[in-house]
């Protein structure tokens, strides 16, 4: 369907000045349509000219560093609140697209880029996988085999950890000062666990190099809070039938938030004045949005799967599921959370419903159930022990029924026996008990 009421945000044909204050470490869709978004608002707003966005994708695909380069690393965002009612957004906050994964040609440009004193933040959007931490203990699984070459081979990194080593190392001995890391990925505390994956790795390196990070390094948590679905051939028709014909397009929700704590040694962006909220304590946001989104979500990706259900809307189409989300939400989630000042659960509770039966996103369950390994102990589990620990007692039947559909979705068939892909690092690993084990804040 083309939208009948279509607002377009068009910037002018010539390139934004090319200052790069910002080094972003995993280029994909939810950057560009959040953190990249925002950065672009500050650029309209203040004409700024050094706070453009260098962004690296670290993973095997160098499919959307080509399009983005290939259209001056411009591209659009295309925000839907319903089917009829879309914001159309030119984006180019992003000045230089590097492709960095482990055959990539880039990764001494990237290394360069991170190093220079022009740069003053990094941030990172590489899902709990891309740390390399243990969901059970926090702590880095040194055993991994890219962590294992990254301690070999530390001058050629291959992660995200390795990335921030080595560029801090290169600053270091150049006497530069470091820049603050910013984690954008959906983790209680991440950036105390950013922190200890990038310290725990320097410490395989030099000592001396561990202590001097934890010393000068800013590692801020941040919370991140946008639906963006997976492109589709659907998707791209969609946007063809507005005029935008972009290969590096993306769709999302109207909502965006961002909640960061504001420690930045360096400087940053005055973002407070393009809807970011800065904060001293960013937790309780973290542990709300953790708990009510992404555990509803997690929750619908996988009894939904096992249904049959293919999308987030046609879940909560269903009276059985809201009534479920409900139940989560209000039995068991709400009651665990020391909420933001100003905050009312159930209205936000009430909004995540609307959020979710938005027809026009078809966020796919499948996303959402990816790396379930990683994602379940903050989004279930540690609620259900601090519930468990106040009462022995409590009834925990909704996060009970979400382990042992994620348990079962494993199997890769639903009830009526088809398949579907099951995308976890778990099972590529030894399978240890601490999956299913509530994760402990690192300190």
């Amino acid at each position: 369907m083309i939208a009948a009421d279509i607002n377009i945000e068009r910037k002018p044909s010539r390139r934004p000045p090319s200052g790069i204050g910002i080094v972003h470490l995993g280029l994909g869709a939810f950057h560009r349509a959040h953190q990249a978004v925002y950065v672009q608002r500050y650029i309209d707003r203040a004409g700024a000219d050094d706070w453009g966005i260098c962004s690296a994708n670290i993973r095997a695909n160098r499919t959307l560093v080509d399009q983005l380069r290939d259209g001056d690393c411009r591209y659009h965002v295309a925000e839907y609140s319903d089917d009829e009612h879309v914001t159309l957004r030119e984006v180019t906050a992003i000045r230089e697209a590097l492709y960095a994964g482990p055959d990539g040609p880039d990764r001494e440009a990237l290394l360069a880029r991170m190093s220079d004193p022009a740069v003053r933040i990094v941030t990172l959007t590489v899902t709990e996988k891309g740390y390399f931490l243990s969901p059970g203990s926090g702590e880095l699984l040194a055993d991994a085999p890219p962590i294992v070459h990254d301690i070999a081979e530390p001058r050629s990194p291959h992660t995200a950890p390795g990335m921030l080593v080595e560029a801090l190392v290169r600053r270091r001995a150049a006497g530069v000062e470091p820049f603050t890391v910013l984690c954008c990925d959906n983790m209680p505390h991440n950036g105390r666990r950013t922190r200890r994956a990038v310290i725990s790795l320097a410490r395989h390196r030099e000592s001396a190099l561990a202590d001097w990070i934890e010393a000068n390094v800013a590692f801020p948590s941040s919370m991140v809070d946008r639906i963006v679905p997976a492109m589709t051939d659907a998707d791209r028709k969609r946007l063809a039938g507005l005029g935008i014909d972009d290969p590096a397009a993306v769709v999302c929700e109207t909502f965006s938030q961002w909640v960061v704590e504001d420690h930045f040694p360096l400087g940053r962006p005055d973002w407070e004045f393009d809807g970011v909220e800065m904060v001293a304590d960013v937790a309780p946001f973290e542990t709300m949005k953790l708990r009510l989104l992404n555990g509803a979500h997690s929750l619908l990706a996988y009894v939904g799967t096992l249904a049959g259900i293919e999308t987030v809307d046609a879940g909560v189409a269903r009276p059985a599921f809201r009534g479920l989300l409900q139940y989560y939400w209000q039995q068991e989630a709400i009651p665990t959370l020391s909420l933001p000042a100003g905050s009312d659960a159930v209205a936000y509770t009430d909004s995540l419903l609307a959020r979710f039966g938005n027809d026009s996103l078809r966020h796919r369950l499948q996303q959402i159930a990816m790396d379930g390994s990683q994602k379940l102990p903050q989004r279930w589990l540690a609620g259900g022990v601090e519930s468990l620990t106040a009462n022995d007692g409590a009834d925990l039947r909704a996060t009970a029924l979400g382990i042992a559909a994620w348990i079962r979705y494993t199997a890769g068939t639903d009830l009526n026996n088809q398949p579907h892909p099951v995308d976890d690092p778990w099972p590529r690993r030894s399978r240890r008990s601490t999956v299913v084990t509530a994760t402990t804040p690192p300190r």
